[in-house]
């Protein structure tokens, strides 16, 4: 190979610099998973910028945090991108993702809690996961959540999505065997402080084995149940994402 055409295979190593922007494209060789893009901050021109030069890479683009705005600006040059809006997350498709055996149950305490659940739920997915939703199953009625334990039962991992007090973490991990992720939301009256009474309860919960990422942090609880549920192994036949 001429020193050039190296040169020119290698320019990116480790990152390219737009200005605005560094795009790490080699994340996904130290990651299993592509630099995700969080679009909350970024014009939609810059966004498009950044997956402009990713789709160059033939890789899968997931953008989170994502208006309507964003993925209209995004569809000029990926007329195939998919939106989910109650998760506000978009996404292109170029490689075939790599399955995973395990499924992630979601399980939210409020309607109003589906928000941050979805950004769990569909990251999830977009990572190679069977998903199982459980929505609507909070303290409040506790014997909704009784009734559908057989969800938690099959799961590998179980997020949690509580706003309020957040009790519905603590009390989910001490009824199962499996990894608990809990995911506070800023759901709540004044006293909850836009989601700090929740975080600081599941902080402090009695039920071992609970991990707890930061507010509304839907993408984190995904990203993370997916690298457990990965560890159980993958489905054949599927290529690397």
């Amino acid at each position: 190979m001429a020193v050039d055409d190296a040169i020119q295979l290698l320019r990116d190593l480790p990152y390219e610099d737009l200005g605005f922007a560094k795009i790490d494209h080699h994340r996904a060789l130290r990651r299993g998973v592509p630099e995700v893009i969080f679009c909350q901050g970024k014009t939609p021109e810059q966004v498009a910028r950044i997956t402009r030069r990713m789709l160059e890479k033939g890789v899968n683009i997931m953008g989170t945090r994502a208006d309507l705005k964003v993925y209209e600006e995004v569809r000029k040059i990926a007329p195939d991108a998919e939106y989910y809006k109650d998760a506000r997350i978009f996404a292109v498709k170029r490689e075939k993702i790599v399955q995973n055996k395990g499924t992630i149950a979601v399980v939210s305490a409020g309607t109003s809690d589906i928000p941050v659940a979805e950004e769990a739920a569909v990251t999830a997915e977009l990572l190679g996961n069977k998903v199982e939703r459980l929505y609507d199953v909070g303290v409040a009625g506790i014997h909704r959540l009784f009734m559908n334990m057989e969800v938690l039962k099959r799961a590998q991992v179980i997020i949690v999505v509580a706003g309020m007090e957040g009790a519905l973490a603590s009390v989910v991990a001490g009824l199962v065997d499996k990894p608990v992720i809990a995911v506070p939301t800023s759901v709540g009256y004044g006293a909850n402080f836009s989601g700090l009474s929740a975080l600081l309860t599941m902080l402090n919960s009695c039920a071992g084995g609970l991990t707890v990422v930061n507010i509304d942090n839907g993408f984190g609880a995904g990203f993370a149940a997916h690298q457990i549920n990965r560890l159980g192994g993958q489905a054949d036949g599927c290529a690397l994402s």
